[in-house]
């Protein structure tokens, strides 16, 4: 079985990547404040990705969400936070108001470290959808505007949404590659979600 201890300060993201690793990992939460550097998202989790293996010491996996619209040239793209913080979701679908295409993709991006001076290996996962006028109660900021398949994921029922997700996708990769390279289970392993 795999083991994590899992940086956040969101309980919500500790939720919900449980419930999609189930019995395969045991998740374990800490606190670490790690610097965000401005770049792409992979420049930004391979930079979280370092940081995070020099503090601890060891072995991490770190996360990094995105937001891409495509009418917009995928930004928000990893600023997103600070957009959902400063204009809200309805001065995100405002951004589109001028376009058609209401398509985006939501990405999650995690990073993986062997530990100090090892180069991050990336795992991405992204979910293809649109932005629509807020539908549902979510504890994740956009999820009320990011609708697939007629149902935003504030309105899709958990198990639903953790079986397609983006932060699915990425760990489902993860768990490939260490299936793939023939890591050993326990694998000790330090998620840090900022």
């Amino acid at each position: 079985m795999l083991d994590f201890l899992f940086v956040t300060g969101n309980p919500h993201k500790v939720s919900e990547v449980k419930a999609i690793l189930g019995d395969i990992a045991t998740l374990r939460t800490a606190g670490l404040d790690l610097p965000e550097i401005q770049g792409t998202l992979e420049e930004i989790a391979r930079a979280k990705c370092r940081a995070a293996a020099e503090t601890i010491g060891g072995p991490v996996l770190v996360e990094d969400s995105a937001l891409e619209m495509h009418a917009l040239n995928k930004l928000p793209g990893p600023y997103v936070k600070a957009f959902v913080d400063t204009i809200g979701n309805p001065g995100l679908c405002r951004l589109l108001e001028p376009y058609s295409d209401k398509t985006a993709e939501a990405v999650c991006t995690l990073g993986y470290s062997a530990g100090p001076g090892c180069e991050p290996i990336l795992f991405e996962g992204r979910l293809l959808g649109k932005i629509v006028p807020a539908r549902g109660v979510s504890s994740f900021g956009w999820e009320p505007i990011f609708e697939v398949d007629g149902e935003t994921l504030a309105e899709m029922d958990v198990d639903k949404k953790n079986g397609l997700s983006h932060r699915f996708r990425a760990l489902e990769r993860f768990i490939e590659w260490i299936r793939e390279t023939g890591l050993p289970l326990p694998v000790m392993a330090t998620a840090l979600t900022i």
